[in-house]
């Protein structure tokens, strides 16, 4: 499904099943699996994030081991963060306690009250037991933004250098949204112990989409729609979205999170 349906990301597919199948086989796993997903929008955090937990649990987003954290809905008032630290710490402890092999998504983790996060560090570490659960089988996913304008500059210097989106090194991006992620002080992980006690296992930069990317996106959303894929449609919804630098117009703004809304206009 990823190699079927994720569109110009050679680094999410190789990084995440990589992760995902190791950790899975591992009986006893050391610690739980923690990645960090990291791109500007519409380049598929969201949706690599749902389909992973639609594999691996039963019911995906509506099981029961599956729990959803987004800043606005669950974390709105910054007046609140001692209450909030307070009813994280106890929800994944008291959903690890029921099952040890849950999954935690955090959407949107820039927009995170710095601090927050760190209440789950325990959770995260290599220990046995902590508050006398064990954890270790659990599955922690941040999705962010952070880190989406140092991975577009290197895709677009690779451009420029006339490589291929397959030469980028992988290294060079970590490095790019480490500190991205770190010289943010509207980041979630601002200051947190979570990026200075290197717990995350997997950074994953998600490249921003260029437009043959988007056209897939287009002919995947028709097929899904049950519609006709017609070039010409497909071509005007990939032709109307913005794409950047403004003079050589090279990737999309806004990826592909728009094609499901604009494809109902040709129809």
């Amino acid at each position: 499904d990823l190699a079927t349906n994720l569109v110009g990301q050679p680094l999410v597919r190789q990084q995440v099943m990589k992760g995902v199948r190791e950790f899975l086989e591992n009986r006893n796993p050391e610690k739980p699996l923690v990645m960090s997903f990291h791109g500007s929008t519409g380049t598929g955090k969201t949706y690599v994030s749902s389909m992973l937990v639609r594999y691996l649990f039963q019911g995906g987003l509506q099981s029961p081991y599956v729990h959803q954290f987004s800043p606005i809905a669950h974390f709105p008032h910054a007046e609140q963060l001692e209450q909030y630290k307070e009813s994280l710490r106890g929800w994944i402890q008291g959903n690890l306690t029921s099952c040890g092999r849950s999954a935690f998504l955090f959407e949107e983790v820039d927009r995170m009250h710095p601090g927050l996060l760190d209440v789950i560090l325990p959770f995260l570490g290599p220990s046995w037991v902590v508050y006398g659960t064990n954890y270790r089988k659990a599955i922690f996913i941040f999705v962010s933004n952070t880190g989406g304008e140092q991975i577009n500059k290197m895709m677009l210097d690779l451009w420029r250098a006339r490589k291929d989106r397959e030469e980028i090194n992988l290294q060079d991006l970590e490095l790019a949204i480490s500190k991205a992620v770190s010289e943010s002080p509207q980041s979630g992980f601002w200051k947190s112990g979570i990026i200075d006690e290197h717990l995350i296992d997997f950074v994953v930069p998600f490249l921003p989409l260029k437009h043959h990317h988007v056209k897939q996106c287009v002919t995947s959303e028709l097929t899904q729609q049950g519609l006709e894929v017609r070039p010409s449609v497909v071509q005007e919804v990939a032709d109307s979205l913005p794409y950047f630098p403004e003079e050589e117009k090279v990737f999309s703004s806004t990826g592909c999170k728009t094609v499901a809304s604009r494809t109902s206009f040709y129809f």
